[in-house]
């Protein structure tokens, strides 16, 4: 397995750093999430077990780097809090650009620090950054309709609802999208 030549640069917002995790320590994490050697010399700590004790993104985005690392650039990011120094969440897109230019997102919180306006800024940072990317043109977050606080803080960015989907995992979800454009004109 290819390592990454380079880690992507950090995003960083008001009260988060989104620090891109590598193909060796995704593989690690995936693999053996027991095995905190990867946090060795990191300018952040895991107390809040986040991806240890759930995959949550990897089990999708693993095997999609396993097959072309060139990838791991758009997947996760630690959230990482700058005041503790602890990762609170985590914050992945789910492939490069498909044919139509369209990126979608998804995120975690851990429950000790949801309601304080993370969300916001790591998906304002993580849009901010992709949008400034080759062949992005639009921007999606899909969202279960009864998950009030996530439809308020898609809405509150201005995405239009464009339909709805059945998620095979998650059942129905409703499909919210903003051309890149948009966001730049509104958000950077």
């Amino acid at each position: 397995m290819p390592q990454d030549d380079a880690s992507e640069a950090m995003i960083i917002t008001p009260h988060l750093e989104l620090h891109h995790i590598c193909i060796d320590d995704l593989l690690t994490l995936f693999e053996s999430p027991e095995d905190v050697s990867m946090y060795l010399g990191m300018p952040y700590a895991n107390p809040y077990r986040i991806l240890m004790d759930e995959s949550g993104p990897l089990r999708w985005r693993v095997p999609q780097v396993k097959l072309d690392p060139s990838v791991n650039k758009w997947f996760v990011r630690w959230m990482v809090e700058k005041e503790t120094r602890e990762i609170v969440g985590n914050i992945s897109f789910h492939g490069p650009p498909d044919e139509q230019g369209m990126m979608e997102i998804g995120l975690g919180i851990h429950p000790d620090f949801q309601q304080r306006g993370y969300a916001t800024e790591a998906l304002t940072g993580m849009w901010s950054w992709v949008v400034d990317q080759p062949g992005v043109e639009s921007l999606r977050y899909t969202v279960a309709p009864d998950n009030l606080a996530s439809v308020a803080l898609i809405q509150k960015f201005g995405f239009v609802c464009v339909g709805q989907q059945i998620d095979p995992e998650d059942g129905p979800e409703d499909i919210y999208e903003m051309s890149a454009d948009e966001f730049r004109q509104r958000f950077t």
